[in-house]
């Protein structure tokens, strides 16, 4: 399997993705990625591992990461960021953003998700891509565009409040240069321009039946690079890993980001996907059992 890296948590300093109203200085999440590290280089050696991407890009988490020891045990730090939507900072402000983090680490720096919503006009998402790969598809090693697809309005998106966050929070299902049907934007007619050089991130849900067509789609937009995820909480259910090995046999010609994260309810310290595990070292071992078998 062409697993090019994993990445330890997604957004691990945004509400959204990990409570740190349960660890407020993430001392609990610094030891479960340190640990974590350490299981997945006992897996495979040669695996490059990548600490979650943050947002908001913040330094000052970043510095936190550096004085409680996981920046030694990663290979990369990530970033995401979406200044047409929901960022305080605008779009040409990209690489003055990716040198506040360059400034503190020597690490490689990716972008592991960036991306503009059609929620407004299409043109925009248009111009957002043609605009942010010309400011850092040359700034980062690896830059992932989020996402191929919007998400299903069915679907709930990841997020602090849902819809008491209003238009902010409708913003989350029009992120794709497909529609939910399929149909393409404005935006996938540009998008081989950028491609291999350009990622894709695209999370597929448990048994998606969207997963076949992604693959046609990123095969002929000429994507190499994808980011997705192994759900750790979806690894709790009946069958996880015939649709992991599913999912992983379908992505078997991409260059992978395998990006672990989401806590079972019932291992949390409470009954949520962000909450900080009961025990930090069933995380690593998920971690190291996901590497093993698809790296």
């Amino acid at each position: 399997m062409p697993v090019e890296a994993v990445m330890l948590w997604n957004e691990p300093n945004n509400l959204s993705h990990w409570d740190f109203e349960l660890d407020p200085e993430w001392q609990t999440f610094s030891e479960m990625t340190r640990l974590a590290a350490d299981a997945v280089r006992a897996s495979n050696s040669n695996m490059t591992c990548v600490l979650g991407g943050i947002s908001p890009i913040d330094p000052l988490f970043i510095q936190r990461m550096q004085r409680q020891g996981v920046l030694e045990k990663v290979d990369a730090v990530a970033v995401h960021g979406f200044p047409l939507d929901w960022n305080h900072w605008q779009l040409d402000q990209w690489p003055e953003k990716l040198d506040e983090i360059r400034n503190i680490v020597d690490l490689p720096l990716w972008v592991s998700e960036v991306g503009v919503t059609t929620f407004g006009a299409e043109e925009v998402q248009l111009f957002g891509l043609q605009r942010t790969t010309e400011l850092i598809l040359h700034e980062s090693p690896r830059v992932h565009w989020y996402s191929l697809y919007d998400l299903p309005k069915a679907w709930p998106a990841t997020t602090r409040h849902r819809e008491a966050e209003g238009s902010s929070y409708y913003r989350h299902f029009y992120m794709g240069i497909l529609r939910e049907d399929g149909t393409p934007k404005l935006a996938l007619h540009r998008f081989a321009d950028y491609t291999p050089q350009l990622g894709v991130c695209q999370w597929f849900h448990f048994e998606d039946p969207r997963l076949d067509d992604a693959v046609k789609w990123l095969q002929k937009l000429g994507v190499k690079r994808l980011r997705t995820g192994l759900s750790w909480a979806d690894h709790h259910r009946a069958d996880s890993l015939q649709w992991f090995d599913r999912q992983m046999l379908a992505l078997a010609d991409f260059d992978v980001t395998l990006t672990y994260c989401f806590t079972p309810g019932s291992r949390g310290v409470r009954d949520h996907y962000t909450s900080p595990p009961q025990q930090i070292e069933e995380f690593a071992d998920f971690c190291a059992e996901m590497t093993k078998r698809y790296a």
